[in-house]
């Protein structure tokens, strides 16, 4: 494991709220799955920064990957990780079926979105390196990490597009959002 992973891991944690969202995710044994983006990279900020674990944090991205691109095998598995969660985390936790990306992203942002193959697969099309970086908690407890794009521009407060796809239409309001509560991010212009 690099120095960032470990240090990586030991940011997970130590916030009680992501940590609580990866246990009840584990037992729910989806396909696939991992916790990542805003629920990740904020935490890792939030601890370079100072600031507590939850700070700016909306929600908790849940990914999984299941072949059924249909909406009623999504909504099985969006209401069996809400009754899995008490207030608040009911609320927090937002499930989508990575496969079923495709069907709705297109028309959602303006952008296309091949298929894909797997969760970790999805992590390629995130906006930005630093947003791309998914945890999962395995069976022996150890957190595994998936950042195809490294661990670097998390750890270093930076914000680039990501150098894989089209800059994303919404740029300019992602980085004013995140720059409006970590204002010790570095943003590289497109």
């Amino acid at each position: 494991m690099s120095e960032l992973e470990t240090r990586l891991v030991e940011i997970v944690r130590a916030d009680p709220g992501l940590m609580h969202v990866l246990t009840t995710m584990r037992a729910q044994n989806l396909p696939d799955w991992r916790i990542f983006s805003g629920a990740v990279y904020q935490s890792v900020w939030n601890s370079l920064t100072g600031r507590e674990p939850g700070y700016g944090r909306k929600d908790y991205d849940l990914g999984y990957f299941d072949p059924d691109t249909s909406w009623d095998a999504e909504d099985v598995i969006i209401q069996r990780v809400a009754a899995a969660f008490d207030a608040p985390f009911r609320a927090q936790v937002e499930v989508r079926n990575q496969a079923r990306v495709p069907i709705w992203f297109p028309a959602h942002f303006g952008e296309p979105y091949d298929p894909i193959s797997g969760t970790d697969e999805a992590l390629e099309r995130f906006v930005a390196p630093a947003f791309a970086v998914g945890v999962r908690l395995e069976a022996d407890d150890a957190i595994s990490i998936a950042a195809p794009f490294g661990l670097e521009d998390m750890f270093a407060l930076t914000l680039r597009p990501n150098p894989n796809r089209a800059v994303a239409k919404d740029w300019n309001r992602v980085i004013e959002k995140a720059l409006a509560r970590w204002p010790e991010l570095t943003v590289v212009a497109p």
